[in-house]
């Protein structure tokens, strides 16, 4: 049954899903770039985005497994793939999936501050890392409030915790307008800083996002409720990291409603939190029958979603 085989974290989990991946990995690989013909500058390409992917799969499974934001399981893992294969058309890029990884390389750094060693130096990464994000898209300088929300949380304020992430952020801008400074191109960098915010959402009312949306956060909705009720009673680490995690979905969601420009490959950033959210939720479920039927219909749903949307 497919919750036993998902019921530990094994390098076999892994393997099978990342096989399951490929699967359909190949399948948007053919149409985008070998429905013409194959060349090797085009194999080499798509040889690159899968190791991209590897690597995004790598610090997703590590960072839920470091931080211990779910139970010892392969859910989490499970999950991601099949919200992301429904949107591999649109992330198949090398932009999106770097974008991707330094993303995610934000989150360890939040994430693991609920461990009191090298606070400073955990803030002053997230910071780095978030100012690297937002000279690809300056809207990631929402994300500055999760760094403050993840200090208050685990009760690191000070004058220092507060200036140090600021000061990683403000590095990647600083060596970047050096190179425009250099090239005598300094309106470029300028250019950053004209947001141009547009509440426009026409992408997600197209079927196929419409319903993955509504689907997704639904349920991820539901589980955060139901989870909430049993941890908040709680008073230890995995409440700081929950609130925290209901804090980066609500941030998420505002960040992609605001978002200047859309093309659904921005809600691979919303499902690496949404299945932790919901992994949690599915380990509140103690009947079999139930969670392997919740599983299985989210795997045939990928799957109608890839296909016939």
């Amino acid at each position: 049954m497919l919750a036993n085989f998902l019921n530990k974290s094994k390098p076999i989990n892994f393997i099978t899903l990342l096989i399951l991946f490929f699967v359909n990995f190949v399948a948007s690989i053919y149409f985008a770039f070998f429905i013409d013909g194959f060349t090797t500058d085009k194999l080499l390409k798509s040889a690159g985005l899968l190791f991209l992917f590897v690597i995004i799969f790598f610090i997703h499974n590590f960072i839920i497994t470091k931080s211990k934001l779910t139970a010892d399981n392969s859910y989490a893992y499970f999950l991601l793939i099949l919200f992301l294969i429904p949107i591999l058309p649109s992330i198949i890029e090398y932009k999106t999936l770097l974008l991707a990884i330094i993303y995610l390389l934000f989150l360890r750094k939040i994430y693991s501050l609920r461990s009191e060693k090298n606070v400073l130096e955990k803030l002053f990464d997230s910071g780095f890392w978030l100012g690297v994000l937002c000279i690809q898209e300056p809207f990631f300088i929402v994300f500055l409030l999760l760094i403050n929300i993840a200090a208050v949380l685990h009760k690191k304020i000070n004058i220092h915790t507060l200036l140090v992430p600021i000061i990683g952020l403000v590095i990647p801008f600083f060596l970047y307008f050096t190179y425009f400074f250099w090239i005598d191109k300094t309106e470029e960098f300028m250019n950053l800083f004209i947001l141009d915010l547009v509440f426009d959402v026409t992408v997600y009312t197209e079927t196929k996002y419409f319903w993955l949306l509504t689907t997704l956060l639904l349920f991820t909705t539901l589980s955060a409720f139901l989870k909430s009720g049993k941890v908040l009673s709680i008073n230890n680490t995995f409440r700081k990291s929950w609130v925290l995690m209901i804090a980066n979905f609500i941030i998420l969601i505002f960040f992609l409603l605001f978002l200047p420009q859309k093309n659904g490959s921005e809600l691979i950033f919303l499902w690496f939190t949404v299945s932790i959210i919901l992994t949690n939720g599915i380990e509140l479920i103690k009947k079999k029958a139930l969670k392997n039927g919740i599983l299985y219909a989210f795997l045939v749903g990928s799957i109608l979603f890839y296909f016939l949307l």
